[in-house]
């Protein structure tokens, strides 16, 4: 007789944009790695799994999150995250925070947070950000237990020199991007030096330097889901207004999850784009809702549908008219004997989306640069060139 074991699944994007060939593989085991590394997290639970891989994406040079991030216009490094809890519905989140290594981490802090009893029966914040969350994260550090029996440092809050977020990468476009915005000019005659394809944001331009990360993950037991959640982390638009959010820090925008129901799907969403848009209809819940509200859905059609009419024709206009947005999807339900099964869905408008996945089963995982196919590149630019697809887990 064979014993069902329990699986767990780690699903993790790079961000939705145009991602160069020269740094495809670099990419392609950073996130891989992010996978592995929170599958190595012993014990933990779905959230945790979430903050693990968040955080190897964070520590990353080449993503837009923690070290990385885009710079906003005064030259400062501002991030977003939030999490959410798919079984419980719980969420935290964090806006426009400097000096934190793992902007997720505080996300996550805040979420367990909001579970504890107040002596006054103050309502709890989802969202803290800028000086607060600073505030926040202090007395968080302040208050952790340093019996030699605990290790405070695990589950500490890391803050950081701002600068120390800054690498050269995001310095230099920075540098090139501002150049232009001072010249007041499309042209770039002001700016000194050789300009790459990924000096100036591939295809896409400046909106191509957004690259928020996410992460999803499922715990599957023999008897039911018993863990669910999502994530996401963002260092924001480039040149952005100091003190901007985005969809990474706003509830039901960057990330979504809701635990199986009967007869209804489970689903943890995580979302990269242009925030501005994303938060107008908050996609993430928008698209879980859909699949969740059909008694039989076909996520294919719905993924196409929701990017489509309620995301992109809705945002299109002249100063922007080709809107950016990636999804990564987790659906679960039961099969013929009641076992939880899971399936990984990405659709996206831009021309690349960067995922990995992984599972106990399958630790090493798989990493993939999604492309636009030429049929779908050719369209016309007035209709939306969206790219849906599905992977078994």
């Amino acid at each position: 007789m064979t014993t069902e074991r329990t699986k767990t699944y780690v699903i993790v994007h790079g961000g939705a944009g145009a991602h160069s060939v020269n740094s495809e593989t670099e990419v392609k085991r950073t996130l891989r790695l992010a996978c592995t590394q929170a599958l190595n997290t012993e014990n933990a639970s779905a959230l945790y799994l979430v903050e693990h891989a968040i955080m190897a994406l964070e520590d990353s040079p080449l993503l837009n999150s923690g070290y990385g991030s885009n710079l906003a216009l005064d030259g400062s490094v501002e991030c977003d995250a939030a999490i959410m809890d798919g079984l419980t519905g719980d969420f935290g989140s964090v806006g426009a925070v400097s000096s934190m290594k793992n902007p997720i981490r505080l996300a996550h802090r805040i979420l367990q947070h909001s579970l504890l009893p107040d002596p006054l029966a103050r309502i709890p914040p989802l969202t803290l950000v800028s000086s607060g969350a600073l505030v926040f994260a202090h007395n968080y550090n302040a208050n952790l237990p340093s019996t030699p029996e605990s290790d405070s440092s695990a589950n500490a809050i890391e803050l950081v020199p701002p600068e120390s977020l800054v690498t050269p990468r995001a310095q230099r476009q920075w540098d090139i991007w501002k150049a232009r915005l001072d010249a007041g000019a499309p042209g770039i005659a002001a700016v000194e030096g050789a300009l790459d394809d990924e000096d100036l944001g591939g295809e896409l331009g400046l909106h191509a330097l957004q690259d928020t990360v996410g992460a999803l993950a499922f715990i599957a037991a023999p008897s039911g889901a018993s863990g669910l959640a999502s994530g996401v982390s963002s260092g924001g638009i480039l040149l952005k207004h100091p003190g901007r959010i985005g969809e990474a820090a706003v509830f039901g925008a960057g990330c979504w999850a809701q635990a199986a129901r009967p007869g209804k799907m489970g689903v943890a969403c995580s979302v990269s784009g242009a925030g501005e848009y994303i938060v107008r209809v908050s996609l993430a819940r928008l698209v879980c809702d859909a699949i969740t509200k059909d008694e039989d859905p076909d996520v294919h059609e719905i993924l196409q549908r929701v990017l489509a009419e309620d995301f992109w024709k809705p945002s299109r206009s002249p100063a922007n008219p080709d809107p950016s947005a990636g999804i990564i999807l987790l659906t679960s339900e039961e099969d013929a004997d009641a076992r939880p099964i899971a399936r990984l869905w990405c659709a996206f408008t831009t021309p690349s989306m960067a995922i990995a996945y992984a599972s106990s089963e399958n630790p090493q995982g798989k990493a993939l640069i999604l492309r636009r196919p030429k049929a779908v590149d050719s369209r016309p630019n007035d209709q939306p060139r969206i790219v849906v697809t599905g992977f078994s887990l």
